[in-house]
């Protein structure tokens, strides 16, 4: 596990990978047939990156503000602030998903329409609720308060 909080820093081999994003507002969202107005706050989304260029290619699509909206997870990298990524390499984003499984879901579908073992891959982060530990010693590591914004140095 490595959290990053640059795309330069995202390995080019496919992988898993898990969003941190936070949202200074409350946003309507649409997953197939559900919708939710998330509450601001921040959010952990899980996805894979198994094609051409990897966690590093994907993780720049997600970074860039300006793109055609294609998943779910467009709807929040649109005007959410990222904090960050935590990465692994070979990573499957369900089990990534199954290890925040104390966290709530806040709309059924997000993020898995293509997927049969999760509900979401879409998890809300409380204030104050604890990660697991490699991953807390992962983000330890890289010396980062999750604290990257949209555009500030170091960031897309």
């Amino acid at each position: 596990m490595l959290f990053i909080a640059s795309v330069a820093d995202a390995p080019a081999t496919p992988g898993g990978y898990v969003l941190a994003l936070r949202l200074d507002a409350p946003l309507d969202v649409r997953s197939g047939k559900n919708s939710a107005t998330l509450p601001a706050g921040d959010y952990l989304y899980c996805g894979s990156a198994r094609g051409s260029g990897g966690l590093r290619a994907r993780l720049a699509r997600h970074m860039r503000p300006q793109k055609r909206s294609h998943w779910h997870v467009d709807q929040l990298t649109a005007v959410a602030s990222l904090l960050g990524a935590f990465v692994e390499e070979q990573g499957d984003e369900c089990a990534l998903n199954a290890a925040l499984a104390d966290l709530p879901i806040p709309i059924a579908g997000f993020g898995s329409s293509d997927c049969r073992r999760c509900a979401a891959h879409l998890r809300f982060w409380p204030d104050g609720a604890a990660l697991p530990s490699d991953w807390e010693n992962a983000r330890k590591a890289a010396e980062s308060p999750l604290s990257l914004e949209r555009g500030a140095p170091g960031g897309a």
